[in-house]
């Protein structure tokens, strides 16, 4: 199977904070991966721009220790490197001051798409969005993309909004989760709503429960202190789990139009339940064999973050009503993995003698790793001797459905950054979603902390607290395993 490449408009694209880690990692290497498939037209220009007092040379060096570093070797082709080398440069510029804007104006070239990547603390937001427009740099059409965090709660959101919206227009406004830019994610909203087969089932009638979990096997060493002030709650529920929950519970939209798509998801989050204590689990990985604890991790003897949350979750609406959501999400676990799982409900009736080795209807999406989807079904058992029943799964790696063209997936990144530049904001938040997230989280971590609630030790590699099986126990349910 051949994907087609459709180059995007000529741009301009300014990465402000190009010298971070987020910019080496994913952004600089994701356009070159475009650049090398031909989407970005030769006659782009991508412009650093950041504190350090380094001159244009200087930063291709970086680009090219980047793209050695983070693009696999078989992407990498020296005169394509360079013919995207030539299309960098580079200004030292002050957030907060006057340094730089001058030159990075006279950078600007009319008639392109310009786009500015605000790949830089929340605190600096405002202050870029002001000298952008103070030194007419941002005109009409420009559009702005902006990192999370989105605030730490309601208020803070709020006044990120307010500043935003002071300079520009919720139209111009791209506030990027990675989570939506998987192809995974974006399949999801294909298998429901371009198929016949699975939407008639979608709903209370026929679904038990639904399980999303984010797995991962790292704990918070290196940037303990940043994530003790955040928490898996806030690093994880709020933003990327919330968007997987949304995008499962959301009805048909009109259209797949970015307004029509985030309007369904609005409804969503405003249609959940506040959760009550006992359906809430917050756990800290402990340390082992010679490995620190989360306690050591966040420099913070005292901490009572939590590095695993489990959620039970309730959409009040007639779709889903009496259909429990399982969230959980955690440092330092078992195994790596993102997943959503529909457990549909046993049939009303069995005709088989052989009911107690039926095993639920499982659709299984998978996020990472091996991106792909799994629908577990029923069938007779092969051979002779009766009509026993067994469990097979219909699979479906993206990687081996697709050919080579499957295994060469577009970081999501890359995905999100082309469809900044084709002003479709299908896959990105609007503000009244942040807040509407930032409404029902709030009341969850303001409870915790004042029954003065402490997170549940939980060993490294396990799958998390044990009260998590409990309260999953309790309805008579199970968490699916989290592999090795």
């Amino acid at each position: 199977m051949v994907s087609r490449v459709i180059p995007v408009e000529v741009f301009d694209l300014v990465i402000f904070g190009a010298t971070g880690d987020l910019a080496n990692r994913k952004i600089l290497p994701g356009l070159y991966r475009r650049y090398l498939s031909g989407q970005i037209p030769p006659e782009c220009r991508i412009i650093g721009a950041a504190r350090s007092a380094m001159d244009v040379p200087e930063f291709r060096n970086m680009v090219r220790a980047a793209i050695a570093e983070f693009v696999a070797a078989e992407k990498r082709d020296d005169a394509v490197i360079e013919a995207f080398i030539s299309q960098i440069d580079y200004v030292a510029i002050d957030a907060k001051g006057e340094g730089g804007w001058s030159e990075l104006k006279a950078l600007m070239r009319p008639g392109v798409v310009r786009a500015f990547y605000f790949s830089v603390a929340p605190a600096l937001f405002g202050d870029l969005a002001e000298r952008l427009h103070l030194h007419a740099i941002a005109d009409a059409q420009s559009r702005i993309v902006v990192e999370k965090p989105f605030g730490r709660d309601l208020a803070s959101a709020r006044a990120l909004n307010e500043t935003l919206a002071a300079h520009f227009s919720e139209a111009q406004i791209y506030r990027i989760d990675h989570y939506l830019g998987k192809e995974t994610v974006q399949n999801l909203m294909a298998v429901r709503f371009a198929n016949i087969l699975f939407e008639p089932l979608w709903n209370a009638q026929y679904v038990d429960h639904v399980q999303i979990t984010v797995a991962e096997t790292v704990g918070v060493e290196g940037r303990g202190a940043y994530y003790d002030k955040s928490g898996a709650m806030r690093d994880m529920v709020q933003n990327h789990m919330m968007q997987l929950l949304c995008l499962i519970a959301m009805e048909p939209p009109y259209h797949f139009d970015p307004d029509a798509v985030r309007d369904e998801k609005l409804k969503v989050i405003r249609a959940l339940q506040p959760v009550p204590p006992e359906d809430i689990v917050r756990g800290q990985y402990l340390g082992a064999k010679g490995t620190p604890g989360y306690v050591a991790d966040s420099e913070n003897p005292d901490t009572k973050t939590e590095s695993y949350v489990a959620l039970k979750v309730q959409v009040a609406n007639w779709r889903w009503q009496g259909t429990p959501f399982y969230l959980r999400t955690g440092k330092k676990l078992r195994g790596r993995a993102s997943e959503i799982a529909i457990i549909f409900k046993e049939p009303p009736h069995s005709i088989f003698d052989d009911a107690k080795g039926w095993h639920e209807n499982v659709l299984v999406i998978r996020l990472q790793p091996n991106e792909g989807m799994n629908l577990s079904v029923m069938i007779k058992e092969p051979g002779p001797g009766g009509m026993r029943l067994t469990q097979v799964p219909l699979d479906m790696s993206f990687a081996e459905a697709l050919g080579e063209d499957g295994a060469d997936i577009p970081d999501a990144y890359e995905r999100l950054i082309m469809d900044v530049i084709r002003g479709n904001q299908t896959l990105f938040m609007r503000g009244d979603e942040v807040e509407a997230a930032w409404a029902w989280t709030d009341p969850i971590i303001e409870g915790w902390e004042a029954r003065d609630d402490k997170p549940r030790g939980y060993d490294a590699g396990s799958s998390g607290p044990e009260d998590a099986l409990m309260l999953m126990h309790r309805d008579g349910r199970r968490w699916r395993e989290i592999r090795e």
